[in-house]
């Protein structure tokens, strides 16, 4: 018996006795009983109540390879050539890397339940429990170098921005240059690692962790104020199906990456500034060895920063930069 035939069984959110479990999954009550002990490794909360069984409080949405393939258009699914989903990972970034190096250059997709050292921007921590939010890499291969990819984490929170509102998610903004934000709270975030020949065939790893329904006590190792998906839904329902959630969101970024490679960022320009959160406000921008105040103009063909200072408008290119409102 696996551990993801007993989760399946127990996604329901009901109480099933571990005579009911063995006869559903085909083992011993034993057999039940030493699954039943991995989940507390994982993250997952149950009990057991004498004389009913064995339940997940709340149940799980759980990701599902057939499901999501069914919830993509044809022409992204034909793009995917794999789709690696595990229970538990290190990181789907780690993973993504390790099947380059076994040749898995490109449409490569690797999804985890859950991270044990997810990771974001400047060595943060990346908050990931299991079967709540989604966690994901994706391996893309451009042609033209490193110097051809700057704008590509403004034109990947765009994709997602599209997938989130095509799912009822209200109020997403994008703030320069990897972060989704809902009411200057923390939605998504990407990162993007490249590896390759720096100046002709290049691979990036695009990983991404979507908040999608996330208790505070959960987050609340989350050291910036953050929102999930559930809390931000038009219709106010909280109700989220991850895998159809996963599918928007591959629905437009593979579309989006294809036009970049062959266009760059200049086409998402004006679609981009439309969403920015920060347009217009005063912020503080700290650099590796300066800080600079001013006002957020946007960002230019290239994807550049635009920050209006006291010796005029200067732009910024992405790196090991930290922004930040100052209203």
């Amino acid at each position: 018996m696996s551990l993801n035939g007993l989760l399946e069984v127990l996604a329901d959110g009901q109480f099933h006795s571990g005579e009911d479990l063995g006869a559903r999954l085909g083992v011993s009550r034993s057999a039940v009983w030493k699954q039943l002990k991995k989940l507390q490794a994982l993250g997952i909360d149950h009990y057991s109540v004498k004389g009913r069984g064995y339940r997940i409080p709340g149940g799980l949405n759980l990701l599902s390879v057939e499901k999501l393939s069914a919830e993509l258009d044809a022409r992204v699914a034909a793009k995917l050539h794999a789709i690696d989903l595990q229970l538990s990972v290190d990181s789907t970034n780690v993973m993504a890397m390790q099947g380059i190096q076994k040749g898995q250059n490109h449409g490569f997709l690797y999804l985890a339940e859950r991270q044990t050292a997810g990771k974001g921007r400047r060595g943060r921590d990346w908050i990931s429990p299991f079967s709540r939010n989604l966690y994901f890499s994706l391996t893309w291969s451009f042609t033209q170098g490193a110097a051809a990819l700057e704008g590509l984490s403004l034109v990947v929170g765009l994709a997602l921005a599209r997938g989130l509102s095509s799912c009822g998610v209200e109020g997403v903004g994008l703030k320069w240059p990897n972060d989704l934000l809902s009411g200057d709270k923390k939605l998504a975030g990407i990162l993007l690692e490249m590896t390759g020949d720096a100046s002709g065939v290049c691979q990036v790893v695009i990983g991404v962790g979507v908040n999608v329904a996330m208790s505070e006590s959960e987050g609340g190792a989350i050291d910036q104020p953050w929102t999930d998906v559930s809390s931000c839904l038009s219709d106010g329902s909280g109700a989220v199906d991850r895998n159809r959630l996963l599918a928007a969101i591959l629905n437009e970024l593979v579309p989006a990456l294809e036009r970049f490679s062959e266009q760059g960022f200049a086409p998402f320009k004006e679609s981009w500034m439309g969403l920015d959160g920060f347009a217009n406000r005063r912020v503080r921008l700290q650099t590796s060895s300066q800080q600079f105040q001013g006002v957020a103009k946007g960002v230019d063909s290239s994807g550049a920063l635009l920050l209006e200072t006291e010796q005029g408008v200067q732009s910024f290119h992405g790196g090991e930069l930290s922004l930040r409102a100052m209203d």
